[in-house]
């Protein structure tokens, strides 16, 4: 059996002005997910159902509305985003612009000078893959193909090329049986 919800009568007070005066659907969400179990003694997966919600999101919008957080409010916290971003869009965009107009000067872009420039101007140390998403972020792909072999050797690749047999002597015999019609 589940726990009772909690919440006194002065939180059941303000929920149920709350359904009497909510505007959007997410308040009216956020107030039915306290008076819900309070008055009912639902679940919270009870309740959930019933508001069309997750359990888990639920249970946010209680412990939200408890805490004086009101759904779709200015100051309420949003999802997605980027929390522990290192710089603005704009901040790293002009960070960014010496090196990428050097590069379309035809010079190449070397990453780990990126990441020393990138250290000093946050005053501490990156990892390489924040460099690396930096640039990602802003549309810079490795457009330079990958070095070749340095133990290659074009010229006898040309000749293998040339001489190779079209169909081996193993595989004509044991290839595929074509059956001859009558």
């Amino acid at each position: 059996m589940s726990r009772p919800a909690s919440g006194d009568t002065d939180v059941l007070l303000k929920a149920r002005q709350a359904i009497a005066s909510a505007t959007t659907i997410e308040q009216l969400r956020q107030a039915q997910a306290v008076v819900l179990p309070l008055d009912y003694a639902l679940s919270l997966a009870d309740t959930a159902r019933i508001i069309g919600v997750s359990r888990g999101w639920a249970c946010q919008l209680r412990r939200r509305f408890m805490a004086g957080q009101v759904a779709g409010a200015a100051d309420a916290p949003k999802a997605g985003g980027r929390r522990r971003q290192n710089m603005t869009r704009q901040e790293e965009r002009e960070f960014l612009v010496p090196f990428l107009a050097s590069a379309a000067a035809g010079n190449i872009l070397v990453v780990s000078e990126i990441k020393v420039a990138l250290d000093q101007a946050l005053g501490r140390k990156v990892a390489l893959s924040s460099v690396y998403n930096l640039l990602h972020r802003h549309g810079w792909r490795k457009l330079a193909p990958d070095k070749r072999h340095p133990q290659s050797d074009p010229v006898a690749q040309q000749e293998w090329k040339k001489n190779f047999p079209k169909r081996s002597a193993k595989s004509a015999a044991t290839g595929r049986k074509v059956k001859q019609s009558s």
